[in-house]
C-alpha cells in the first residue's frame, strides 16, 4: 500500500464520504491521519489539479458506486489528466443518515448529492419532498435549511449540529463505493514497486483501468477490441464508454481488467491493441480486495429484474422474442 505524503486534497467539505475514505487509507497505513494533512476541496477537477500541480502529494475520488455505477465527473477528469494516475483503492460500505436543523420548519425538500438522493429516493417518495441537489452530501448537511432534510454520513450529525430525523435510510443495504487514490504520474511507477513489495501476493488482485480508443471507428471496433482481451485471457470487469470532447460520435472505452500492467498477458494485450493502431493510457492500477470486483466464478444472485436464464418457462416474455 502506498504510504499517505504531504497532504491529501479530497472533495469536501469535512464529513463527506470522501473525507472517509482518506482516513480509511490512512488507517490501512497505520496511522491516524494523512501526513501533512488533509485538504477539503470543491470539486473532483480541484482534486485532481492539486495533485497535478504538486500542491497535495495525493488525492482522493469516489470512482463507482455499486447503487449509482461510475462516477462520471471522477472518470472525465482522468480521461482529461495528463498527469494524474490512480495507484491506490478503498472501498467503503455506505449508509445515509436524514438530518434536520434543531427548531426546524415544515420539511419539504430532500438534499444531498445526486447520487445520494438516488440511494434515498424511496424514503424522499414516501416523505413527499422534493429533491435538491447538492455540491456533496456533507455539503448539503453543512448547508441544509430549516426546511430541508439532508442526507449524508452519521458523523455530519456531529459535525454540524444536526439532529437525526432517522437512521439508515438507503434504499439498498450493503451499498458500497470505491475510491481511487491519485498520485502524479511521474511518481506512479515508483508508488507501484514499493507497493508490489509491501503486499502478500497471494490475497492481493490488481487491477487497471484503461483507456483505450480506436484510431479507426466503424463496425466491429468494440468487438475487435473485447476479443483481444478474449485472446490473452486477461479478464475485463466492466467497461464504459466516455465521449471524445472535440469529435462528435467517437467515444473512448474505460476498461477494468483484473490483473496489473506489467503482467506478461496483459503486456501482450497491450501490444496487440497498439499494433492495432489504438490510442491507450492507463488510468491507474492498485490492489484490491479479492472479494471485490469480477474476478473468475459464478456472477451472484442479484440481477436485473425480470432476466431470463436458459430453461426459463418465460423465455419469450424475458427476451421479446
Amino acid at each position: 500500500m502506498s504510504e499517505p505524503g504531504a497532504g491529501v486534497a479530497y472533495l469536501g467539505p469535512e464529513g463527506t464520504f470522501t473525507h472517509e475514505a482518506v482516513l480509511e487509507w490512512a488507517r490501512r497505513a497505520g496511522v491516524d491521519a494523512p501526513a501533512g494533512g488533509t485538504r477539503a476541496l470543491e470539486s473532483v477537477g480541484e482534486v485532481h489539479d492539486a495533485v497535478a500541480r504538486s500542491a497535495a502529494a495525493r488525492g482522493v475520488v469516489a470512482i463507482e458506486s455499486s447503487v449509482e455505477g461510475y462516477v462520471v465527473p471522477s472518470v472525465d477528469a482522468l480521461l482529461g489528466s495528463a498527469d494524474v494516475v490512480a495507484v491506490d483503492e478503498v472501498v467503503l460500505p455506505i449508509s445515509f443518515d436524514a438530518f434536520v436543523r434543531p427548531g426546524h420548519g415544515e420539511l419539504t425538500e430532500a438534499t444531498a448529492h445526486p447520487h445520494g438522493l438516488a440511494q434515498v429516493s424511496r424514503f424522499v417518495v414516501a416523505h413527499g419532498l422534493r429533491p435538491v441537489p447538492a455540491s456533496s452530501n456533507a455539503a448539503a448537511c453543512r448547508d441544509v435549511a430549516p426546511h430541508q432534510v439532508a442526507f449524508g454520513p452519521r458523523v455530519c450529525g456531529d459535525l454540524y449540529g444536526l439532529e437525526t430525523l432517522a437512521r439508515g435510510v438507503e434504499d439498498f443495504r450493503g451499498a458500497r463505493t470505491r475510491f481511487l487514490v491519485l498520485a502524479r504520474r511521474d511518481e506512479a511507477r515508483g508508488v507501484l514497486a514499493a507497493t508490489r513489495d509491501a503486499v502478500d501476493p497471494g490475497a492481493t488482485a490488481w487491477r487497471t483501468m484503461l483507456a483505450v480508443t480506436p484510431v479507426v471507428t466503424g463496425p466491429g471496433v468494440l468487438a475487435r477490441i473485447t476479443a483481444a482481451f478474449g485472446e490473452r485471457r486477461v479478464n475485463m470487469s466492466s467497461l464504459v464508454t466516455r465521449p471524445l470532447k472535440a469529435s462528435a460520435q467517437q467515444y473512448v472505452f474505460v476498461v477494468t481488467l483484473d490483473a496489473a500492467p506489467w503482467d506478461a498477458p496483459v503486456r501482450a494485450l497491450l501490444r496487440d491493441l497498439l499494433a492495432a493502431g489504438d490510442s491507450l493510457k492507463v488510468l491507474g492500477a492498485y490492489p484490491g480486495d479479492p472479494g471485490e470486483g469480477g474476478l473468475d466464478g459464478v456472477l451472484p444472485d442479484h440481477v436485473p429484474l425480470g432476466s431470463v436464464v436458459a430453461g426459463d418457462a418465460d423465455l419469450d416474455r424475458g427476451l421479446l422474442w
